[in-house]
Order: structure tokens, then sequence, then C-alpha cells
């Protein structure tokens, strides 16, 4: 028994106070983040005051927030002091999933969701999927919402231990047999 309090209390440590001290450190780095916020560990570029998180936004493992562009190199020595920089506009209520790369000039709007390892420059409106290389609107949330809810790999396990969970979904997807 004392072995799973330990493991709740940790995973609680991991998702609030280490959570927390992320945020708080990033916020004193100048990055603007609503309310209700969850970043794993991302990168936040040399410029992070150019950043803003709106509320209720999730930003995954690996992500990356590029805030200038480096590749003024080639023209270092016609141009020695030239460097160019955008901000970058998260809306609420946004995922943005592993490894995601978020350039400078970009605008994602609120409901989006930011597939894995997608290169995202430009502005997306409210409630797209976006995805690739280059990213692009592959469709509205609301569809991907509707696909979710009658998926068949959907479940609904939130309220369930871990040892539960391992059960269902090695029952239903047969592993171990």
């Amino acid at each position: 028994m004392s072995g799973k309090i330990l493991h709740l209390v940790a995973r609680l440590l991991n998702r609030v106070l280490v959570g927390n001290a992320r945020i708080a450190l990033l916020r004193s780095r100048g990055v603007k983040i609503g309310d209700n916020c969850m970043i794993f560990n991302a990168d936040f570029s040399t410029e992070p005051y150019l950043i803003t998180i709106g509320n209720h936004v999730a930003v995954s493992n690996g992500v990356r927030f590029i805030t200038h562009d480096g590749a003024v190199w080639i023209y270092r020595d016609e141009f020695p002091d030239l460097d160019v920089f955008g901000k970058i506009v998260i809306g609420n209520n946004t995922v943005i999933g592993m490894n995601a790369i978020i350039l400078p000039n970009t605008v994602i709007g609120d409901n989006c969701i930011v597939a894995a390892g997608a290169v995202v420059k430009g502005k997306f409106g409210n409630g797209s999927l976006i995805m690739g290389n280059p990213a692009k609107k592959i469709m509205d949330t609301n569809l991907q919402k509707r696909m979710y809810l009658m998926s068949p790999s959907k479940f609904n396990l939130k309220q369930l231990s871990d040892k539960q969970k391992k059960k269902v979904l090695t029952e239903r997807f047969k592993i171990g047999e």
C-alpha cells in the first residue's frame, strides 16, 4: 500500500510542483503563460520574452520554440549585424505534440492541436488540427473530436489505477497471449 501512495505522491509532485516551478521559471525569463497550463521539457529559445501562451495549453516533451532565424549566418560577412526575430503566440485550449517545432512569426489559434513532429510557421486559425513539415491545417478539431468519440481505441480509464489500466489495455490489445 505504501508503494502505491508513494507512486501517487510522486506523480502529483511531478505534475504540480515541478510543473508550477517550471512555469514560474519560464515566466521569470519573460514567457507570457496563461492559467492552467501543463508544460513539459521544452526549449524556449534565446528570446523567451517573444513567446505568449494562452490558458489551458499543454506543451509536450521536446517542443522547440524558435524566435530567431539563424540562417542569417550565411549573410554575416556582408551584413555583420543582421538578425531576424519573430513572436510566437499560442491560443487558449491548445495542445502541442512531442517534438513539434514552432518557428518565428507563428500564431496558433484557440482550440488547436499541433501534431507530434510538426514544423509550424505562419498563422493558423481557431480549431485547426496542424500536422506535417511544413505544417498545414489538416482538418477542424471538431471533426477530430468526432473521430476520437467514434474510435474503437477510445477508453474511459482516467479513474483506474495503473494496474487496472494495464489489465484493461493488455486484454483489449491481446498483449501477452
